[in-house]
């Protein structure tokens, strides 16, 4: 799958957890013989267990070069940290692909009810994360490099009581656009990739708390969600990961400033 790939490196934040979307990519990713970096908060932060079990299996099962790295993204030093690691791991050469997958969603309230540190938090992480690594990392890249930020369905359709997720994710849309626009004529592609509903923790998590509301147990609440998607099943990590892929490879050359949706036919546009 994807040959051209065989070699090539990709930094991809919140990949910690074996669970997430960012492992999901990576999965598929090592299986097309990219060295990998996942990047994730330090482990003062959170178990620096999860990321080493993460490395090895992509280590045990597809024979990859993986690294894990500490990275913050809502701290300027810890990302510029970051670029140096890169910077020595790829001896100068360009890094092909830049993965911006971190990202939160805090507990559902309406506007009104929102505290100010959660809405500030979420686009701290969200989108300022997601300018704060395009614009430290862009000297890494050079012509032929990809940039992928992990958007979300929410950012195209806003989601009830999720208004500072929403609105976070609309604007790395239009900040991929702009990128997009500015480095079009260096050659550096950038896109959009928009998941619906992803069994995650985070999704599950948002599922447990949707069936609490409702007062229903929580296999009905997930049996409600996947009647709600056409494909009438709920997406996989593995179904990101395969996008990304595309995404990246030379299939995908004339391909820049879009917003892919991976969604089982839930969000359909004109």
């Amino acid at each position: 799958m994807y040959e051209e790939l065989r070699g090539k490196t990709v930094l991809i934040s919140g990949a910690g957890k074996k669970t997430g979307i960012g492992f999901g990519i990576a999965s598929v990713l090592a299986r097309c013989g990219m060295r990998i970096v996942l990047a994730d908060i330090p482990a003062s932060c959170a178990p620096s267990a999860s990321m080493d079990d993460c490395c090895r299996a992509l280590r045990e099962q597809f024979g990859a070069e993986v690294h894990g790295l500490p990275l913050d993204v809502t701290c300027q030093d810890s990302v510029e940290d970051a670029a140096a690691f890169m910077k020595r791991l790829t001896a100068g050469e360009p890094l092909h692909a830049l993965i911006n997958n971190a990202g939160i969603m805090l507990s559902a309230a309406s506007i009104a009810e929102t505290p100010l540190t959660d809405w500030q938090k979420t686009m701290d992480v969200n989108l300022n994360g997601v300018f704060r690594m395009m614009r430290t990392f862009t000297p890494l890249l050079s012509r032929g490099s990809v940039i992928i930020n992990m958007a979300s369905r929410a950012g195209k359709r806003p989601a009830a009581g999720y208004s500072p997720y929403s609105v976070s994710k609309a604007g790395v849309i239009m900040l991929t656009k702009c990128y997009a626009v500015e480095y079009g004529s260096r050659g550096i592609r950038a896109n959009a990739v928009c998941p619906g509903q992803i069994m995650t923790d985070l999704q599950s998590s948002r599922y447990a708390s949707e069936a609490r509301q409702m007062a229903i147990p929580y296999g009905e609440r997930l049996e409600q969600a996947r009647k709600s998607i056409p494909l009438e099943r709920i997406g996989t990590i593995q179904d990101v990961g395969l996008l990304v892929a595309f995404l990246i490879s030379d299939g995908a050359s004339y391909l820049t400033g879009q917003t892919f949706n991976v969604c089982g036919g839930q969000l359909v546009e004109l």
